[in-house]
């Protein structure tokens, strides 16, 4: 018998974890740009409190820095819920990698291109809105593809936070019914297939921008 019966309830768990997935690429995409871009600030503060980040929630572990978010701020008598608290994580972990591939990207883009924007005297905000950030973020697609898909696995971690996403209500099932194979077979096809979906959109956007462009961003 196939097993349609189960989709139902994995279905629901699916626009939960969709849910937690595009508020985490929402902050990871701030963070990163924000963090990458502050490691390369001439000011020493801003470069340290980057630096810190950066460190930190790539030091430390998902899991753990997820179960100090729910279980320990509430403490402190910070209390986000789980939602939220599931999204910051996510989006911070996250962040935390695309702040080294913002950084390289941008140290990427060829030196007589900022010169140039220099020497035509724009302002450091019109350097970067039209001259660096436009070239490096060819650089920029693809390892951030390979991080939004680290970000959709990663969301499986907030079913231990009483999310109810995909892996959650699989096992909710599982216990109901004992199909474990099936179960666990149809969250494998599912995740697969957000996962790809995911991969297409971002070559489609580096095809698009890379008209007329190589990865430097020289035409």
């Amino acid at each position: 018998m196939p097993p349609f019966d189960l989709l139902p309830p994995l279905l629901s768990g699916l626009v939960v974890t969709l849910q937690l997935f595009a508020g985490g690429c929402l902050v990871a995409s701030v963070v990163a740009l924000l963090a990458g871009l502050g490691r390369l600030s001439k000011n020493r503060g801003i470069r340290a409190v980057a630096t810190g980040y950066v460190e930190f929630f790539r030091g430390t572990s998902a899991l753990v820095q997820l179960y100090w978010f729910y279980f320990a701020l509430p403490l402190l008598g910070i209390d986000l819920g789980a939602m939220v608290c599931g999204i910051l994580v996510l989006g911070l972990n996250t962040g935390s990698y695309g702040a080294e591939v913002v950084r390289g990207a941008i140290l990427a883009v060829p030196r007589v291109q900022r010169e140039a924007a220099l020497a035509l005297n724009l302002s450091p905000f019109q350097r970067l809105r039209f001259v660096t950030l436009p070239q490096a973020l060819l650089a920029i697609l693809p390892p951030a593809n390979n991080l939004l898909i680290e970000l959709l696995k990663n969301t499986s971690l907030a079913s231990l936070i009483t999310i109810s996403e995909m892996t959650f209500e699989g096992q909710i099932l599982r216990s109901g019914t004992l199909r474990t194979a099936e179960i666990f077979g149809l969250l494998l096809v599912l995740y697969f297939l957000v996962a790809s979906s995911v991969t297409v959109f971002m070559r489609g956007l580096e095809r698009r921008l890379a008209i007329g462009r190589d990865h430097g961003g020289v035409r």
